[in-house]
């Protein structure tokens, strides 16, 4: 195998791996909520994610220049802390492959914060495609709603924040990280924004308390565990070289086999899934799909 078809298969191989990933990753936030609160959910994947990743930090610190390490904090905080505590609190009522299934629209909020706020380019076919993965969702939201609208679309409100907050991030580190390796850019990004959760954590929850008194909780924190490692960090490191090998938009098209891999779980889990939000389903990926059609042609 040449370099050149290596060169093609390795980004395909990547997205491929971080769908099962991150596609099970919502699985392993609700099992999480069974044993803890979505705050302490949220907080304990930070937590064990920067444990991990702490040792690493050790022989990289001059790897960083100076004027990068407020843009590894903005990162940090914007694209990981933030959405650890907006997904659990989401699945406290959405289900979680319609959760897998909202953060789909990641390629189409990584597309309009690059248009205006890092002088992005897009095809009219982008905007089409806007419209569409929008249309998607928002019945998507509705068909599930039960006659709570308005419950169902502040639920869902916090999953989109979080995937906007993802967009906000791909587009910081194609930006701002093109000159720094994925494992630094991983390892620092926890080490300035999630120095403060920690100390959160152990110092003004009663979390220790609680898993001292009951040793059933060890096996919550064993889900949060596969999730912080597997889900967060490695995959992240994978997801931050994505970047660097393609752009910023190709590479949050892992959201598009995400949701195939959040309803497998969710249905292995008992979810019930209607035949009708297939419908919804596919306008969301159609849309996302159109929006990410020009970058294509790059790869």
């Amino acid at each position: 195998m040449n370099n050149q078809t290596k060169n093609k298969i390795i980004p395909w191989a990547i997205l491929v791996a971080l769908a099962i990933v991150w596609g099970s990753s919502f699985i392993l936030i609700k099992k999480g909520l069974t044993y803890f609160s979505y705050i302490e959910v949220g907080a304990l994947r930070i937590t064990i994610t920067f444990l991990f990743l702490l040792p690493f930090a050790i022989k990289r610190f001059k790897r960083i220049p100076k004027n990068k390490w407020k843009w590894l904090f903005v990162s940090g905080f914007v694209g990981n802390v933030i959405p650890a505590f907006l997904f659990p609190i989401g699945q406290t009522v959405l289900d979680s492959y319609i959760t897998g299934i909202l953060n789909s629209l990641t390629p189409l909020f990584t597309l309009i914060v690059g248009l205006i706020f890092f002088k992005q380019k897009a095809a009219w076919l982008s905007f089409l495609g806007v419209i569409v993965a929008l249309i998607g969702a928002i019945g998507l939201i509705t068909s599930l709603s039960d006659g709570n609208v308005n419950l169902n679309f502040l639920y869902a409100s916090f999953i989109l924040i979080a995937s906007i907050c993802y967009a906000f991030n791909a587009n910081i580190v194609k930006t701002f990280f093109q000159d720094i390796d994925s494992i630094t850019i991983t390892v620092f990004a926890f080490f300035t924004a999630g120095f403060p959760v920690v100390i959160y954590l152990f110092f003004f929850t009663g979390f220790v308390n609680k898993v001292a008194h009951n040793p059933a909780l060890w096996e919550g924190i064993g889900y949060v565990t596969i999730l912080s490692i597997f889900g967060t960090a490695l995959a992240l490191m994978l997801f931050n070289r994505l970047i660097q090998i393609t752009n910023a938009v190709f590479s949050s098209s892992v959201t598009y086999l995400i949701p195939v891999v959040a309803i497998i779980f969710g249905i292995i889990d008992g979810e019930k899934f209607g035949i009708f939000n297939l419908v919804w389903i596919l306008l969301i990926l159609g849309g996302v799909f159109l929006v990410n059609s020009r970058y294509k042609k790059k790869l």
